[in-house]
């Protein structure tokens, strides 16, 4: 497989953990108390925060956590533990990548070469 087939696996493995309703709205939550850039230690902020992240899915807390490692394993939060704290983060360069998809600023090489051979787009 190549680096630009590969590409297009990751982003559809990134929209494929956020198509669940209830991945993107943790994520979204996660989001709002730990915006990209900045790691939220489960001690501090993010403790409330990961209690509130099923509130109102009415999911069950080992389905919250499900969630959640779908969302790391798709690069689009990062997970860390520090003795009995956890520290969890979104990743920016998935979230900035993804959106640079999204707008047409960066293509996989292999759609970026196909829409300049056919004049489509510059």
């Amino acid at each position: 497989m190549s680096k630009s087939h590969g590409d297009i696996s990751r982003f559809a493995e990134i929209f494929r953990a956020l198509s669940n309703p209830n991945r993107l709205e943790i994520f979204l939550r996660l989001v709002s108390c730990c915006p990209p850039g900045t790691k939220c230690e489960s001690g501090i902020g993010l403790r409330q925060c990961v209690g509130e992240l099923g509130k109102g899915l009415e999911i069950d807390s080992s389905t919250v956590s499900h969630h959640i490692r779908e969302l790391r394993q798709s690069g689009l939060i990062r997970m860390e533990r520090r003795g009995k704290n956890m520290l969890c983060w979104v990743d920016p360069e998935t979230v900035i990548a993804t959106a640079n998809l999204l707008t047409g600023r960066s293509l996989p090489d292999c759609l970026e070469d196909e829409c300049l051979s056919a004049g489509e787009c510059k």
